[in-house]
């Protein structure tokens, strides 16, 4: 499992957060994200339906996951069969689930970075390919 790590420093994960699911969508993979509170699921359920005029993203939280090709929970298990789990709660996810893992985290937030840090630490040592990405001052992403 690959665990790329997303630095929010220029937008919010309510911006930043559609667009990469949009992207993982349209290559055809599945997605699992989860979420830290039932509110915040709720939200992202109404933010991925209207985000855009012109993307559909398919998604759920009630109901059948394998009917759902992105599924928002409070777990990470992997109920939809999914490719990508996208990390909103700070948690660690087992190797093996998940070809890829993303884990987002609020940069402007020292604790929530110092967390990240102790994750990509300990993912390390587990021996995973880790990737780091931050945004810049526009929103875009870049590997560094």
């Amino acid at each position: 499992m690959e665990v790329a790590f997303y630095h929010l420093t220029a937008t919010p994960l309510d911006k930043a957060l559609p667009k990469l699911v949009e992207k993982i969508y349209q290559s055809g993979l599945r997605a699992l994200i989860v979420c830290e509170t039932q509110e915040r699921i709720e939200a992202l359920n109404n933010i991925l339906w209207t985000f855009s005029q012109t993307a559909f993203l398919p998604h759920g939280y009630t109901g059948d996951p394998l009917r759902h090709p992105i599924w928002l929970s409070l777990a990470s298990d992997n109920v939809n069969n999914a490719d990508i789990v996208i990390i909103l709660n700070g948690i660690m996810v087992a190797p093996g689930q998940f070809k890829r893992c993303m884990d987002m985290f609020d940069g402007n937030d020292a604790a929530c970075v110092q967390a990240a840090r102790e994750r990509y630490k300990a993912y390390r040592e587990q021996g995973l390919k880790l990737t780091y990405w931050r945004q810049n001052e526009k929103g875009a992403w870049g590997q560094g």
